[in-house]
């Protein structure tokens, strides 16, 4: 069998497809599913069967597309409740795919409905853990509070990974391949690795979860100090387990406007250098102008599923590619439209003067935006006023304004985004982005 992962850096994603003797399968999908057309294409290769190991938070997936494009079942556990057209895939069941059989495994923890799927060609196999089981972690067990169809709180999940990892991948060799749906970066774990694939034995030689432990041990470590849950998870869900619309006609759906102006809220994409040059008023700055930049978990921590917004961006010929980057976490259906700047009425952002800051710190009310654990582990400077940028859409009004503001981060991505925030939320009060002078601060 032939395996190719697919790698979304922004959100940190895997996801596989699988070929033999001409057919194909498609693993967690994301939601353009062209590469997976492509790789068809190249490998002479007909989709059969598209699986879902459970259904995801942090991206909008591409599995009911693939199937009203090719026909092919799509397979995932019957715990998941999906409302789109599956066959359910759970312990014991299994799929002919060419020379290779697909096996399922429930192994619930991250969600009550996670599958492992079991890959096996001769003496090969291969599991594809989805948000089971990463590379030196395993999945969060907070997310489905609240979403999915079968809810769960954290403790209840967390009781489960302890028993699908005690118990679940037990009898399963050594050697078999790692496969997870997340590397470094993602927010669906805390401690993953910056590998994108490892064996079974040396998971178990090295993972934390597989270490010999009490469940109050285990249950304790994998509670604590998880990352904050962006306000679209649970959004993502839900259209997972419905199924979301084809790509290009959600895409084609959105009003695209040349040199013109919005009100309400505004997502600006542009680099913050021109951003700062001149904006709409009540523009955040939650920047996409590398294909690495973390614009989807930004995008979807500060903006919620109830707003609807526009969006700026920098040409009309990145139009369609940045309205698909909106639609990985399914936010294309709260954009109202998409504009790029007229000249006129444009707000400008002033400049720090490093020199006096570093002099006369206590001249400013510093803000950091960094995320909880980030500031737990130790500030850059002593008076700093924590407000974490996914929160601070509800916690600006508790900031001071007596002083001008400074806003830090740790690189300075967020601080562009946290400082226009502010901004708009603070009117009357000066407020200046660190950016990436934060590095002399370190």
């Amino acid at each position: 069998m032939i395996i190719k992962q697919f790698e979304y850096k922004p959100l940190a994603h895997y996801s596989y497809a699988i070929v033999s003797d001409g057919k194909m399968a498609v693993i967690d999908p994301e939601r353009n599913p062209e590469q997976y057309f492509a790789f068809a294409k190249a490998n002479n290769a007909q989709i059969v069967a598209i699986l879902e190991t459970h259904p995801h938070a942090d991206f909008v997936s591409s599995h009911l597309e693939l199937h009203k494009s090719t026909g092919a079942t799509i397979y995932n556990s019957e715990k998941l409740g999906a409302d789109y057209p599956h066959t359910s895939f759970d312990d014991g069941d299994s799929i002919v795919l060419g020379d290779a059989t697909l096996k399922a495994i429930n192994t619930p923890g991250h969600s009550p409905d996670s599958i492992t799927i079991v890959a096996t060609d001769g003496k090969d196999t291969v599991l594809f853990t989805g948000d089971t089981l990463f590379i030196g972690d395993v999945g969060r067990p907070d997310l489905r509070e609240s979403a999915g169809n079968m809810k769960a709180k954290r403790e209840e999940l967390a009781e489960m990974m302890y028993n699908t990892m005690q118990n679940k991948y037990n009898g399963l060799p050594d050697n078999a391949i790692v496969y997870p749906a997340h590397g470094a970066g993602s927010l669906c774990g805390k401690g993953m690795s910056d590998a994108n694939s490892s064996t079974l034995g040396d998971e178990r030689r090295h993972n934390w979860a597989f270490k010999k432990q009490s469940k109050e041990e285990f249950m304790s470590t994998l509670l604590d100090g998880q990352p904050f849950i962006p306000s679209y998870f649970g959004y993502d869900v839900d259209m997972n387990k419905a199924g979301a619309a084809s790509l290009d006609v959600a895409v084609a759906k959105v009003p695209f406007e040349e040199r013109s102006s919005a009100n309400g809220l505004i997502i600006d994409m542009r680099d913050e250098e021109a951003f700062k040059k001149g904006h709409l008023k009540g523009s955040f700055n939650i920047q996409a102008v590398s294909d690495t930049a973390k614009f989807e978990t930004w995008l979807g921590a500060i903006v919620t599923p109830e707003d609807e917004f526009t969006l700026v961006i920098d040409s009309p010929e990145n139009k369609d590619k940045l309205v698909k980057r909106v639609a990985k976490i399914g936010y294309e259906k709260l954009l109202k439209k998409v504009i790029t700047l007229a000249e006129e009425n444009l707000q400008t952002t002033e400049k720090l003067d490093l020199d006096h800051f570093k002099n006369n710190p206590g001249s400013y009310t510093i803000v950091d935006i960094r995320n909880e654990s980030e500031i737990n582990e130790g500030k850059f400077f002593k008076n700093a006023l924590p407000h974490p940028l996914n929160e601070l859409r509800d916690t600006a009004s508790k900031i001071p304004t007596d002083k001008p503001i400074v806003v830090h981060c740790a690189g300075g991505y967020r601080s562009a985004a946290g400082s226009s925030i502010l901004q708009d939320k603070l009117e009357g009060v000066t407020v200046y982005d660190l950016s990436d002078d934060i590095q002399d601060f370190k």
